[in-house]
């Protein structure tokens, strides 16, 4: 006989809708891959336990809990920013004895308390009732599983909740440039669950490439699960901006059928099948619409957190910086766990939910082609009362940023976008940034860094040309792209050589004697002088790339520095006529900067309506 129906009155619009279970998270007791440590998971606590990713099986007297990353349930975040305020915890238990199952808790201190007990005879479902109402600074619940006379077996643990909210569409969007065995690994691990792949509406792939991800083995193996429900979309590149607007744009399209929530997510990640499931379920309670991220560990060390949450300062064009000082960073979440809240200010593509609502009631990023899209939406979402929570416990493995080299052309986005976002979404102070960006330049020409002191020098000039200059984003960023990699080109120590280049018997320097905060500029003009007057080291050295901070590498007069990556390194030398010429070019391009960046913020500024416009985005698809 079927179960009746519970209508319950929707405080939301005063009227009466059917209840229904929404799954909000699944307990996991081992990682998808051989690489993750399963502790991230689960802990063994006492006893003889054998874990797999859906089980436990426990001999007498084992016990086993999830007070671990991916095994809590963060109830501060959902107290915070949901609805919800109660669960229903089901744990699928087999036994011929009994097993203890208790939902344990903490606080913002870690001091911890049982919530529920339930002692479960034989096989059946261990059903626990818990309420969310205790954790607005921090904390956590968790499993607590006691095989007390007998082996056993624990499986389908789920924690769920009711709602009278209609479901919403789940999308799917990420973006990919000749990373094709990568972004093909992504969309299969989205089809390697069952639960997770059925979730998931419509699922975008958007590639801007020429090596095509529709051409790899595991691609062709995720369309058929997902059928067509995968849009596999081709265009020009226009960078991670263009890329993830594009899902975007598709996902809410204004003839879609219903609310909508976009997952963002980078096509070189390593998805956690869960966390889909985690933001998806916690978006579709939310007390009004947010955009909802996961957290990033590193791919390289997997058991390490790369931040909480983040904020930025914008007077300093900072960004990813922690957004509260007592957050997590770089730090084992095996070894230690976040008990209090951390509020984000926005938070990273690398997986980022969007709210349908975000783009009607805004618009669609900046086309900035790289860098600081995803911090300039984020803002501009608070900005229009649409937070973002940056999730404890939902998390993708990512490339170690510290592998990443940032001598690159994505400096000059890096400048542009963020002087352009500090201009539309704060504003600027036209001296006083004059001083940030002076140090920014210098410092790279004390490192002898000539080709990344002209890339900040262009990412200034295009800032200050406005939308419609010659680096403008008028293109979507293609002919700046083309433009900077062709300048960047005439500086020799922009390029990677092979670790063979350097010099037999070329002795290592480390880095000794950091200066004080409070004496770098003073550190920067002696080691500029040092330089006009020719009285730096002699002698060829290497760096690490560790040690190669610009007070120490600018001690010498020729260095060969180790590139980000680890596979090569770089020829840095002396050249007075080039520090010469950089240094008058910037003194000129200040005193522009202080007369004409009033006028730009607000080119900028007016200028953003249309340039996030669906009309724009379209004109750039070539649609």
């Amino acid at each position: 006989m079927d179960a009746p129906t519970v209508t319950t009155t929707d405080a939301d619009t005063g009227t009466d809708r059917p209840e229904r279970d929404l799954l909000l998270q699944r307990t996991l007791f081992s990682g998808p891959r051989r690489w993750v440590n399963d502790d991230l998971y689960s802990r063994i606590t006492r006893g003889v336990v054998r874990r797999t990713r859906t089980e436990l099986h426990l001999e007498p007297g084992a016990i086993v809990d999830t007070n671990t990353y991916f095994g809590r349930f963060e109830a501060s975040y959902w107290q915070r920013w949901t609805v919800v305020t109660e669960l229903t915890v089901r744990v699928s238990v087999e036994t011929v004895g009994q097993v203890d199952v208790l939902v344990r808790a903490s606080d913002i201190g870690s001091h911890v308390r049982t919530v529920e007990v339930v002692h479960h005879h034989g096989d059946g479902m261990a059903v626990l009732h818990v309420p969310v109402d205790a954790f607005t600074d921090g904390g956590a619940m968790w499993l607590e599983v006691h095989a007390v006379d007998a082996p056993a077996t624990v499986s389908e643990v789920e924690w769920s909740t009711t709602t009278t909210r209609p479901a919403r569409r789940a999308a799917v969007a990420i973006c990919t440039f000749n990373r094709a065995d990568d972004c093909a690994a992504t969309v299969d691990s989205l089809a390697s669950d069952p639960l997770v792949a059925d979730l998931i509406d419509d699922l975008y792939v958007t590639d801007q490439g020429t090596d095509l991800v529709e051409t790899r083995d595991p691609f062709r193996h995720a369309a058929e699960e997902f059928g067509d429900r995968l849009h596999y979309l081709r265009q020009p590149n226009l960078g991670g901006a263009g890329g993830f607007s594009r899902g975007l744009y598709e996902a809410t399209a204004p003839d879609g059928p219903g609310p909508v929530d976009v997952l963002l997510m980078d096509d070189d990640v390593r998805v956690e099948p869960e966390t889909v499931l985690r933001l998806f379920a916690f978006a579709a309670v939310t007390r009004e619409p947010m955009l909802v991220g996961a957290q990033m560990l590193y791919l390289f060390n997997p058991d390490y957190l790369l931040v909480s949450a983040e904020r930025t300062q914008l007077d300093e064009l900072r960004g990813g910086l922690d957004a509260d000082e007592f957050a997590l960073r770089d730090e084992s979440v095996v070894a230690g766990r976040q008990e209090r809240r951390i509020d984000a200010e926005y938070n990273a593509w690398w997986s980022c939910l969007v709210p349908g609502e975000a783009v009607e009631r805004v618009g669609l990023p900046m086309p900035y082609f790289f860098q600081w899209d995803d911090i300039e939406y984020g803002l501009r979402c608070r900005q229009a009362g649409m937070p973002t929570c940056t999730l404890q416990g939902a998390a993708v493995w990512h490339a170690d940023f510290y592998w990443k080299d940032g001598d690159d052309f994505g400096q000059f986005f890096s400048l542009r976008n963020s002087l352009t976002t500090a201009a539309v979404r704060q504003g600027i102070d036209p001296k006083d940034m004059a001083k940030n960006l002076a140090r920014s330049v210098l410092r790279a020409v004390a490192a002898m860094q000539y080709g990344l002191a002209a890339t900040r020098l262009r990412g200034i000039e295009a800032f200050l040309d406005g939308p419609d200059g010659t680096h403008g984003v008028g293109d979507g960023g293609q002919a700046a792209l083309a433009a900077i990699r062709a300048e960047r080109a005439r500086y020799p120590e922009t390029a990677k050589l092979g670790v063979e280049a350097l010099p037999a018997g070329v002795g290592v320097q480390r880095k000794v004697g950091i200066p004080r905060e409070d004496r770098e500029d003073q550190v920067l003009a002696k080691r500029l002088l040092v330089q006009k007057l020719g009285r730096q080291r002699r002698g060829v050295v290497a760096i690490p790339y560790e040690d190669a901070a610009w007070w120490h590498v600018s001690l010498f007069d020729e260095v060969y520095v180790t590139d980000a990556s680890q596979t090569g390194v770089h020829h840095r030398k002396v050249d007075p006529a080039r520090a010469t010429e950089l240094q008058k070019r910037l003194v000129a391009l200040l005193s522009r900067f202080v007369r004409e960046a009033p006028a730009a913020q607000e080119r900028w500024r007016a200028a953003q309506a249309e340039l996030t416009a669906r009309e724009n985005w379209a004109r750039l698809y070539g649609l």
